[in-house]
């Protein structure tokens, strides 16, 4: 059976820490924590769990302070988790039963990400990461802001979850870091040019965004991932303009990089229609949305909602606008299967069924 060092990079997670690391704690076999510059009681949160507390001065890199943090490894595999992480207990299950089953041979274990959900609980963000990797291969974080570790050799694919439970967003930290690297004339990656775009958007640069996303797509070398997703939130920037038009080119132009149309950008497409009032052309990219289910080993983000209840309970207005009831019915039932006290799907449902019994009790 493999061993495990948790490594951690941390500064001021009191209300979070512990909650992560009782998620874990019984799996893992150390736990190195790096502080980077704590003034609240996380250091004194985390010497309960570990004698193995280290102190790194902050120089405004994630990727330095996480390849610190794996420097103090010693066993055979290195897990990293944010504080704001944890394991569900499902997900618990599975990290004990691969550490007891898996190959030594293995460099990397990939895990889902599901870096969001809604408030039913319901997946809303999820990607995969390396996230078991075997200490003496010494694979390197790289990257500022938006850091990434840079894994090759035998790598696997898992079913397991590392779920994000943040209790605030941190505003603007990752746009500064990446701002300073483009004023400062720095180098800037095909993915920095990518994750700038989407601080950009996050923060209510539009057009700046725009112009970031441009450059990734205009890039031979970048990522096809990132340049499907740079297309489909480069149209998003156009629908917050008020420029529906770009918009509905933006997602059309993903086509061109995915060869099969993806979800998010289908389920854009339709409401795109529908604001138009087209519900005719809406409920048909809706459809197509729905039935693209992305693959299980997809590594760039996946966005659930897009193919499960949204375009359903699109549809349902949709089908609602146009005279057909039922079929309005229909597909608010769906939406509600994934959100049931979703009181938009709740008053839906009495609404059409009122009119349905209306129907029914003239024929």
């Amino acid at each position: 059976m493999i061993t495990i060092s948790l490594c951690m990079m941390v500064k001021n997670e009191e209300e979070v820490l512990a909650r992560c690391l009782d998620t874990v704690k019984d799996i893992v076999d150390e736990i190195n924590i790096v502080d980077t510059g704590s003034t609240d009681k996380t250091v004194e949160i985390a010497k309960k769990y570990t004698d193995r507390v280290f102190f790194f001065e902050w120089i405004g890199n994630f990727a330095a302070g996480r390849n610190e943090a794996f420097k103090h490894a010693t066993k055979d595999y290195i897990l990293y988790l944010d504080a704001d992480d944890v394991l569900l207990e499902e997900d618990q299950k599975k990290l004990k039963t691969l550490k007891q089953t898996l190959d030594p041979s293995v460099d990397s274990v990939s895990m889902y990400y599901d870096a969001d959900t809604d408030e039913f609980g319901n997946v809303t963000l999820r990607y995969r990461r390396n996230r078991l990797v075997k200490r003496e291969r010494n694979f390197k974080w790289r990257g500022d802001g938006h850091e990434y570790l840079e894994v090759y050799g035998n790598v696997i694919n898992s079913d397991i979850s590392i779920t994000h439970k943040k209790i605030r967003h941190s505003v603007g930290l990752n746009l500064n870091i990446l701002q300073s690297k483009f004023d400062k004339g720095d180098n800037f990656t095909d993915r920095d040019y990518f994750y700038f775009g989407n601080e950009l958007r996050e923060n209510g640069y539009y057009e700046k965004a725009i112009e970031s996303y441009n450059e990734n797509i205009a890039s031979r070398t970048a990522w096809i991932e990132d340049k499907i997703y740079s297309c489909i939130n480069k149209a998003d920037c156009y629908r917050y303009l008020g420029d529906l038009e770009n918009e509905l080119s933006s997602l059309f132009q993903s086509f061109e990089f995915s060869k099969i149309p993806r979800p998010e950008a289908c389920s854009r497409i339709g409401y795109n229609f529908q604001v138009k009032q087209d519900y005719e052309s809406a409920i048909y990219w809706y459809t197509i949305a729905t039935q693209q289910i992305p693959d299980a080993n997809q590594w760039s983000f996946s966005y659930p909602a897009y193919h499960t209840w949204y375009p359903h309970l699109q549809m349902c207005v949709c089908y609602y606008n146009i005279g057909n009831i039922q079929k309005s019915y229909e597909h608010n039932e769906k939406a509600g299967l994934f959100r049931p006290q979703d009181e938009r799907i709740v008053q839906n449902k009495a609404l059409l069924e009122e009119k349905l019994g209306i129907k029914q009790q003239t024929k």
